[in-house]
């Protein structure tokens, strides 16, 4: 008797509610709690729309070209992205060298290809990089962004390979963790011994960051990677100066990509004679983008 007594005033309660009057809303929030009628009325709406508009909804169409909307060839943008990398060229050289054939762009068009198109190139590449070894050499270097300097953590494996760049406006224990933990990251892999220089913040952010890692610091240890810094200074010495942390970062990652490449640290073109094998690998990069 309870039981016939609870389902009579549920009922009743129900059909107060589609009875009453009230708002839009309130009669929405009605259908909602009713045997979800709303999924109902919802699949209702939708098997009405047309045949043709849920052919467009299933359709799948593969992303854009990074290309896309530029106004030149990718031809032309990958070979002034890799101009200037790889040579010591300044915006207006490459721009120069293009007008020599036949190609008339700005030199501002050129640093916006450069500032876009390293981060593409270098993330379409790191699934063909080769794993780094277990010994790392880290150091630091100085670099000059609008008139400061900056400080430019590095790390270079035994076999040459750079792991990982990082700008930083200091050369303290939280820049130090920040670059391993990023260049950890990027690798994920987990070197047995780190040498570093007699910098006071090393050992204790070591202790913390890879535990497992044997840390030695030696006279003449780090001659690796310091004279690894050479060439980079090399390479930015004509660009005429960096103007943001933010550019500097990405063209200095853009050498260390350059430079892993020539020393053959990726299966790009391993076909493909030395001499050609920077422009076939950006050739193949292009096209993955």
């Amino acid at each position: 008797m309870l039981f016939r007594l609870a389902y009579l005033g549920i009922t009743n309660a129900f059909a107060l509610l589609r009875l009453s009057p009230g708002s839009d809303r309130d009669k929405n929030a009605g259908l909602c709690c009713i045997g979800r009628k709303h999924d109902r009325l919802q699949l209702a709406r939708w098997s009405a729309w047309p045949v043709r508009s849920l052919s467009r909804l299933r359709s799948w169409s593969p992303p854009a070209s990074a290309f896309a909307g530029f106004r030149f060839p990718s031809e032309v943008i990958v070979l002034a992205v890799r101009w200037y990398l790889r040579f010591n060229l300044s915006y207006r050289d490459v721009a120069e060298l293009l007008v020599e054939r036949g190609v008339e762009v700005d030199h501002v068009t050129v640093y916006r290809w450069v500032q876009r198109f390293i981060p593409l190139l270098a993330d379409a590449a790191r699934f063909t990089r080769h794993s780094t070894a277990d010994r790392w050499f880290v150091d630091e270097t100085y670099v000059k962004v609008n008139g400061v300097w900056r400080y430019v953590y590095r790390a270079v494996d035994q076999y040459g390979q750079v792991i990982d760049v990082l700008v930083s406006t200091r050369r303290d224990t939280a820049a130090a963790r920040r670059f391993f933990h990023r260049a950890l990251t990027t690798v994920k892999a987990t070197p047995t011994e780190v040498g570093t220089d007699a910098a006071p913040v090393y050992p204790g952010m070591l202790e913390d960051v890879v535990p497992s890692a044997w840390h030695h610091v030696e006279r003449y240890a780090n001659n690796l990677i310091q004279a690894d810094h050479s060439q980079l200074k090399h390479q930015l010495r004509p660009m005429r100066g960096l103007r943001t942390d933010r550019t500097a970062q990405t063209i200095i990652t853009g050498h260390a990509f350059i430079q892993n490449l020539r020393r053959g640290h990726y299966e790009l073109a391993t076909d493909t004679p030395p001499v050609h094998r920077l422009a076939a690998a950006f050739t193949e990069l292009a096209q993955a983008i």
